[in-house]
């Protein structure tokens, strides 16, 4: 059975590597502990683990999502704490258990795994719920980008409006209701009215089918730009795509995705060899959570070891570098209002 785990004070100093004249995130950030309330802790930034793969294989990816979130956490509590980023302002709440549910998907086929996606849903959207409500900014790691229909729809709920969302993605994600999986967590938050603009940067032509473009393009309220158009043919830089999809998404409360597939040579369930670069991709969260009102941060698909046996030893730094671009933007983005 689904359940959250709540990360203790022992949890975070075993991830910690202590040194001598210095100190680290994880030693000066918060947690809840058992039973207590998100409302008495002055941390702005509630980072939470969503560590499962159902929602990728039931969408034919390669499964591994699942593996990136200790390893992420671990990389983050271990980044310098200094006046540019201090622990204080972040809050390990902690995990989803989904031992039960993945042990349970080993043997199962796309649509019984779409089915158990509706049960992940379910599971995560009350902890975003909660922490919104709570005036804090979830930060989520890991999982598949099916994660994005109950982020999107705990978030609305707490604000009770529809959210805007702008996403960095090789796909739209934005396949039919065939069930729950990976590919259509968006079109589940639009249509069920959690999800208001949506903009995508980045779009690769070649695996976007033409039915799901046409409807992008048809919808006042969906908006996209092509990767090829901005890196192939240059007909604008990737500064004026991002800042066109931030100008759309502007003015309400908007959820900043990125699904680390489109960055180029960097494991996940549909890794690319011809993507944005990791300098690309700070720079995409700094100026999305430095311009907007960010309402999450949400890093999908990253993986640290595929089902297929590849691996990264790279991966959770990347994450803990573009959590610790948004935290810092967004801060900024304070001082700045």
């Amino acid at each position: 059975m689904a359940k959250f785990l709540t990360a203790t004070k022992e949890d975070i100093q075993n991830l910690v590597s202590f040194r001598e004249g210095e100190i680290k995130l994880g030693e000066k950030v918060q947690t809840t502990g058992a039973g207590g309330s998100l409302k008495d802790h002055s941390a702005k930034f509630v980072i939470i683990g969503i560590p499962e793969d159902i929602g990728v294989r039931a969408n034919g990816g390669v499964g591994g999502a699942h593996t990136i979130w200790p390893l992420a956490l671990k990389a983050l509590l271990n980044v310098q704490d200094t006046n540019m980023l201090q622990g204080e302002e972040i809050l390990v709440l902690g995990a989803f258990d989904f031992t039960e549910e993945m042990n349970a998907s080993e043997t199962l086929e796309a649509i019984e795994l779409r089915n158990m996606v509706s049960i992940i849903d379910d599971a995560v959207f009350p902890i975003i719920k909660e922490i919104v409500e709570a005036g804090k900014v979830p930060i989520v790691i890991g999982g598949g980008h099916n994660n994005a229909y109950p982020i999107l729809k705990g978030a609305s709920l707490a604000i009770n409006k529809p959210l805007n969302c702008i996403n960095l993605d090789a796909h739209s994600d934005y396949r039919r209701m065939e069930g729950r999986h990976s590919g259509n967590g968006f079109r589940y938050a639009h249509r069920e009215g959690y999800l208001g603009k949506y903009e995508v940067v980045g779009l690769h032509e070649n695996y976007n089918a033409q039915d799901i473009l046409d409807e992008l393009k048809d919808d006042p309220d969906l908006h996209f730009s092509f990767y090829e158009d901005i890196f192939i043919r240059e007909k604008l830089s990737y500064y004026e795509a991002v800042r066109n999809a931030i100008d759309r998404a502007y003015g309400k409360p908007t959820g900043i995705e990125i699904d680390v597939d489109c960055v180029e040579n960097v494991l996940s369930s549909a890794i690319t060899p011809c993507g944005i670069s990791t300098v690309h991709a700070r720079q995409y969260i700094s100026w999305c959570a430095r311009s907007l009102h960010p309402s999450y941060l949400h890093i999908a698909e990253g993986a640290a070891t595929l089902r297929d046996g590849r691996t990264s030893a790279t991966n959770a730094k990347l994450i803990a570098y573009l959590i610790t671009d948004f935290i810092k933007a967004h801060q900024n983005r304070d001082r700045h209002k």
